[in-house]
């Protein structure tokens, strides 16, 4: 146990439980007094909650750089969605071939025919609009989670009252908000969950009474989730139809409907173009999708070839960890079955507590008590066809499902509701689990906060957020640090050791790898990297080896011919 310094000789257990009582005296006593009345009057005032929910996120984020500043990219993926941000900045969908690709392969990146990132252009847009407005892609990052917020509050207007929407709202900030992953990665599900907030925000709109505005927004949800995650808007798209198939056998309500559903499609119309267009622009083909070509060119995507040893190795990442794990149930080179596929499906439950905080799970045995009415029984069945969809596919992540997580901050806020309605202490219940999720936030946050205590390193193995950089990738800032320190423009080799892991990729470049100052390329040996060095002839080349505990950046002169050796 470590003993905080405090003058009233506290350890850290006792600061704990101190610190929970604390909160939660303070979280009941506000929400019994004047707070909850004010919410109950603010919930009415649709415009005014929305902007407080976009603005919350942020600034409670804001608030923790000077101990969490903006997050660096580390994995892959991010830097892919960065590479797709770079590109759009310069006005194109892809960026021209280079003339030497070889040194250039990466992870998630296509060098033919075409320099282009594999993923769609939405994740890549909104970073593109933060980094332009902003000078940081993070910017991008949160406004995609506000903006979620914020719609979650709009969406759950469409589904229950203006009191239960604000509480889903909070909800939503204490979720997804400063503590969050998407909020602390480049991964893109904040622009997912808004386009699904759209779209389960429109449709019971729709179906009360067919509008022009709502027909237009949830083709704007459809086309943006299109634009971020193509393959689940299959499910996206099917639960919607599911949605109204009810009207099919009522005459006036279909054709109400019918006379809307053309607004719907004239918007989603543009989405489905620019992603058409970007596959031509990418690929070369209308119908080929850049990461189909990706696979078609590399194999099935590099995460899922990563072979593990018997048992987990302390010295591997915890995407790598998590990799091995999925992949006992899985392994890319074998053909499915459904063992394999039930297996899968099993280990991913796990990854659904994402979504929920620990009081919650209350919350959600109450709402199997909503299943008997029509339309939620609709909205737990959503969940299991993402769920059930997106097993599938050998790789998983929470953003893949960020679409339904309005459905999820929906479940929460009626199994409150139904746990209140509760005769016998179903008040008392429902406001102490309330109170227990803000107290929880509350403490994990204000420890965040407070970084630099004691108490708070003391916690962190246990801390439930651990998505927050409490430091950033260590490696990968004392390479950056130190080439900033070299002037003029630098062309790095990265070398490999043989027992790097694969996974652990250095060869990140920006859109333009010409004009950009420093460009990373692999070590090819010494004749194909002359080929390079003459393409770059101005430029001061280095030597990266990433693989040593500290990551070697030394200078890397052209090797010199011996004079013993002469020609014959």
């Amino acid at each position: 146990m470590v003993v905080s310094r405090n003058p009233l000789g506290l350890e850290t257990g006792d600061l704990v439980l101190l610190a929970i009582a604390v909160l939660l005296l303070l979280v009941g006593l506000l929400w019994r007094s004047r707070v909850e009345e004010y919410a109950r009057k603010l919930a009415e005032r649709a415009g005014w909650c929305m902007l407080f929910f976009f603005l919350l996120p942020i600034a409670l984020r804001l608030a923790l750089l000077p101990n969490h500043p903006a997050p660096a990219p580390e994995m892959y993926d991010e830097f892919g969605h960065l590479l797709m941000a770079d590109t759009l900045r310069h006005l194109r969908l892809a960026n021209p071939a280079h003339a030497l690709p070889q040194f250039f392969e990466t992870f998630f990146a296509l060098q033919e025919p075409t320099y282009s990132s594999i993923y769609p252009a939405g994740p890549g847009l909104v970073l593109a609009i933060g980094w332009t407005l902003f000078g940081t892609p993070w910017a991008g990052v949160l406004l995609g989670v506000g903006a979620f917020c914020a719609l979650c509050y709009w969406m759950l207007r469409g589904w229950t009252t203006p009191g239960w929407a604000f509480a889903g709202g909070l909800l939503a900030v204490a979720g997804f908000g400063p503590l969050c992953q998407w909020t602390n990665s480049y991964w893109g599900g904040g622009v997912a969950a808004a386009a699904g907030c759209l779209v389960f925000g429109s449709v019971p709109r729709l179906r009360r009474q067919p509008r022009r505005r709502d027909a237009v927004l949830l083709g704007v949800g459809l086309g943006m989730h299109v634009l971020t995650r193509p393959f689940e808007s299959l499910f996206l798209a099917a639960a919607v139809a599911l949605f109204f198939v009810p009207l099919l056998w009522r005459r006036a309500e279909k054709r109400l409907l019918l006379k809307v559903l053309p607004e719907t499609l004239i918007v989603l119309a543009p989405f489905l173009g620019l992603a058409l267009f970007q596959n031509k622009a990418v690929t070369g083909s209308w119908t080929t999708l850049p990461e189909a070509l990706s696979q078609y060119q590399y194999g099935v995507p590099a995460a899922l070839t990563f072979q593990p040893p018997a048992t987990p190795h302390r010295d591997l990442t915890p995407q790598q960890e998590m990799d091995y794990r999925m992949q006992r149930g899985f392994r890319g080179e074998k053909p499915e079955t459904l063992a394999s596929y039930l297996l899968r499906l099993e280990y991913r439950v796990r990854y659904y507590r994402f979504f929920f905080t620990p009081p919650l799970y209350i919350a959600l045995v109450a709402f199997l008590f909503r299943l008997r009415r029509p339309r939620f029984l609709w909205v737990a069945a959503v969940g299991m066809l993402f769920a059930l969809g997106t097993n599938f596919f050998p790789a998983f992540q929470t953003h893949y499902v960020a679409g339904i997580a309005c459905l999820f901050v929906l479940m929460a806020v009626e199994g409150l509701d139904t746990l209140g309605r509760w005769n016998a202490g179903g008040q008392e219940a429902m406001r102490l689990v309330a109170a227990l999720c803000a107290a929880h936030f509350l403490f994990w946050y204000g420890l965040h906060l407070a970084e630099r205590w004691n108490v708070s390193a003391a916690l962190r193995p246990y801390e439930t957020w651990d998505a927050i950089n409490h430091t950033n990738p260590e490696r990968r800032q004392y390479v950056d640090r130190k080439l900033e320190r070299i002037p003029g423009k630098l062309l790095v080799f990265v070398r490999y050791l043989p027992r790097h892991m694969f996974q652990d990729e250095w060869v990140y470049n920006a859109a333009d790898i010409d004009t950009a100052r420093v460009v990373f390329a692999r070590d090819l040996g010494t004749e194909a990297n002359e080929e390079l060095r003459n393409y770059f002839p101005q430029r001061a080349v280095w030597l990266l080896e990433p693989d040593y505990p500290v990551p070697q950046v030394t200078w890397f002169p052209r090797p010199v011919a011996s004079p013993f050796l002469t020609p014959r």
